[in-house]
């Protein structure tokens, strides 16, 4: 017996010395962080660098009103050290269950695991008055589409800095540098992209669900109205047949679409007024090819300018 105890006293100290010797610390690992959505991926990964793991739940071809919710979403959050969501009831049809079920409670509302983007950006058509569900879905504290601004990507990047660094603060200098690289590579596309869109500004456009707001502000571009009759509701005859003479009345001629979007009706629009459907990306990984926050906004430009160039 002395002897049994003697070896699984050796053994014992033996794996306590190799766990102690093998077992990362708390610096060296990697922040593992979940985002609802790929632009949100996109800003931690530019920000965290190669200390941290990010995974996006919602693909970027996806509507992010409507994900199906996955089991193996589960273990993602509940694994996370860190969420990261889109806030303004934008994933309120399918996240809100995922996080009260992982059983991670660093990552509840409200926990430091917990980090709302909305809070760093500028919110556009915050309704002010009762939102009701005549209304179609209206969000009611504003539109949740707002990284369709560069100047919100650079303060989601920022507030997203900031949270890292206040959860690895061995880390805030390395954090801080990416973001400053970040923001200085953001002002020299902006400056493209200005250039770009310069000669368009004033132009009316039609889109087909309100996800564009805050990118038509910034490229000064207006909207004349949606193919939607109302948020979320599909178009019907009468609003098709009411938009069509719009366009015609005040000759607009771009249609900009998501993805995810039926095109039949916005097809059959544009046979009617001689216009241009665009199939614009929301979000980073709509395409292979648009793999981060800058080609997101190469590829859409681009689009858009091709169909202004083309409607003369």
């Amino acid at each position: 017996m002395k002897k049994l105890l003697t070896n699984w006293f050796g053994c014992g100290m033996a794996l306590l010395a190799l766990c102690c010797f093998t077992a990362p610390n708390a610096s060296a690992s990697k922040l593992r962080i979940v985002t609802s959505t790929t632009d949100l991926a996109e800003f931690a990964q530019q920000v965290g660098g190669d200390r941290v793991e990010v995974e996006s739940i919602a693909r970027g071809y996806q509507d992010p009103h409507f994900v199906e919710a996955k089991p193996s979403f589960l273990l993602k959050i509940r694994r996370a050290d860190l969420l990261i969501v889109v806030g303004l009831q934008l994933e309120i049809g399918w996240l809100p269950p995922l996080i009260t079920q992982c059983g991670n409670p660093n990552v509840q509302v409200g926990a430091k695991g917990y980090l709302d983007a909305s809070q760093f950006a500028e919110i556009l058509e915050i309704p002010t008055t009762t939102v009701t569900r005549a209304m179609g879905d209206v969000h009611p504290f504003g539109n949740p589409h707002y990284w369709l601004d560069p100047e919100n990507g650079r303060r989601i990047a920022q507030g997203i800095k900031n949270k890292l660094a206040e959860m690895r603060p061995e880390d805030a200098a390395y954090f801080d540098q990416r973001f400053q690289d970040f923001s200085k590579r953001l002002t020299e596309a902006e400056k493209s992209w200005d250039a770009q869109m310069e000669p368009y500004r004033g132009r009316k456009v039609i889109t087909y669900h309100r996800s564009w707001p805050n990118f038509l502000k910034r490229f000064g571009l207006i909207s004349a109205g949606e193919i939607e009759p109302r948020p979320g509701i599909p178009p019907s005859p009468r609003h098709t047949v009411e938009l069509i003479q719009l366009m015609r009345r005040e000759n607009i001629k771009v249609i900009l679409v998501e993805p995810y979007f039926d095109l039949k009706t916005p097809n059959s629009i544009a046979r009617e007024t001689g216009g241009q459907v665009v199939v614009m990306l929301p979000s980073v990984g709509g395409e292979k090819e648009v793999t981060d926050y800058f080609q997101l906004f190469n590829y859409d430009i681009n689009l858009v300018v091709r169909a202004f160039q083309a409607a003369h």
